[in-house]
């Protein structure tokens, strides 16, 4: 009999972003050696999410692709950028009405800033915050972040599937491949996918069940002029200390000039994506998350 939520299709997606060449080349792998993500219980597939942009050794094209999924936008036939289109193909292919509709989506994506390995969740579905706790366990260095209102489970490549999580590994400049940062996605991979076998046999093993993750608050943008232009850069104490504790008071940008602007707040955030290059364009400097722990 098969549980009420097996998972008999997986998805396994990279480059969303042209420029992020370690999830773009695990999946060259795995289409060259299926066999390594073949698994005797479900459906694997793979997909190369923008390869115009893979090809241009870009981010996108027109548009952030993994944007691009709101279900309104799917559903507009009004649009014609390239990105926009890609997004309702890929829904027509693996979306929930799809012509193979996938169940778990597993997306891809490296980051310029010191993010370990994060895996990212979007919403308090148990079944990714169970998966998430496992990975944890399974990896202590592990970070777990929920998007939580920042509309990522809504826009995004993953928000297609029934369940799904993305990784997020750095720090890795675009468009270059580290073969650290490449193993270390190929192995969280392969236990993701063991993990999917193990629970459609109803035989994963025991493991504590709390998890601690990063809930995300808000984005703060650099200080700016009355022209929109960066007045202060990531301040050095602060460089390179994603998930580390933000006390009131701590240094957070550095102007121009060597004026340190502190962090002006009643309580201690968590900063991640702290300088992410993609992130300029968008007016981010950093997101700030609170920590929790909870019993799954």
């Amino acid at each position: 009999m098969k549980l009420k939520s097996q998972i008999n299709r997986v998805l396994i997606g990279g480059g969303t972003h042209g420029n992020e060449f370690t999830g773009a080349y695990l999946i060259k792998l795995f289409e060259q050696f299926p066999e390594l993500i073949r698994k005797s219980n479900f459906e694997t597939l793979t997909l190369l999410a923008n390869p115009k942009a893979f090809a241009a050794a870009r981010r996108y094209i027109d548009k952030d692709l993994n944007r691009c999924f709101l279900r309104q936008n799917l559903e507009d036939s009004t649009l014609s950028g390239y990105e926009d289109l890609l997004a309702q193909e890929i829904d027509h292919l693996f979306g929930q009405n799809g012509k193979t509709p996938v169940d778990f989506i597993l997306d891809l994506h490296s980051t310029t800033a010191n993010m370990g390995v994060t895996i990212i969740v979007d919403n308090d579905e148990p079944f990714n915050l169970q998966l998430a706790a496992y990975l944890s366990y399974v990896n202590p260095s592990v970070k777990v972040y929920s998007s939580g209102n920042s509309g990522r489970g809504d826009n995004s490549l993953r928000s297609l599937g029934k369940f799904s999580v993305a990784i997020e590994v750095g720090s890795v400049p675009q468009g270059v491949l580290n073969a650290d940062i490449f193993l270390k996605t190929e192995a969280i991979i392969y236990t993701i996918l063991d993990y999917l076998e193990l629970y459609n046999q109803g035989k994963v093993p025991p493991f504590p069940n709390t998890l601690i993750f990063y809930k995300y608050i808000e984005a703060i943008d650099y200080p700016r002029n009355e022209h929109g232009e960066i007045q202060a850069m990531i301040h050095p104490q602060l460089q390179f200390k994603d998930y580390e504790p933000l006390n009131p008071g701590d240094p957070m940008f550095l102007t121009f000039d060597g004026q340190t602007i502190p962090y002006k707040a009643n309580s201690t955030t968590y900063p991640i994506f702290i300088n992410e290059a993609a992130y300029y364009e968008k007016g981010i400097a950093m997101c700030l998350t609170q920590k929790h722990q909870i019993t799954i």
